[in-house]
């Protein structure tokens, strides 16, 4: 005995389905993505700043949002501020100082 699929039926359609959207919306955001190598040099550089000795006020915008935060320091993969946060290094998009 051969091992047979069973026979099923399909009904054939001869019709335009119309169950599915054929089109979208998309509204670009225009933020300035960096490269993660650009963003632990922009770090780096921050941290080796003459007038950086404690703390930074800083804007980081990530994936979510956008965040002010003074910056007071930094592991492997987070950056801690004052406020006791944790920001993730890879959820980060682009980083600034605040004058």
């Amino acid at each position: 005995m051969k091992n047979e699929l069973p026979k099923v039926y399909s009904n054939p359609i001869d019709k335009e389905i119309k169950n599915n959207k054929e089109y979208y919306y998309s509204r670009e955001q225009s933020r300035d993505y960096k490269s993660p190598k650009e963003i632990n040099k922009m770090i780096n550089q921050i941290f080796a700043s003459k007038d950086f000795v404690y703390k930074k006020k800083i804007r980081i915008t990530t994936f979510d949002n956008q965040l002010e935060v003074n910056l007071v320091g930094r592991t492997n993969n987070n950056l801690l501020t004052l406020d006791n946060q944790k920001i993730a290094l890879n959820e980060i998009i682009n980083i600034e100082e605040i004058v």
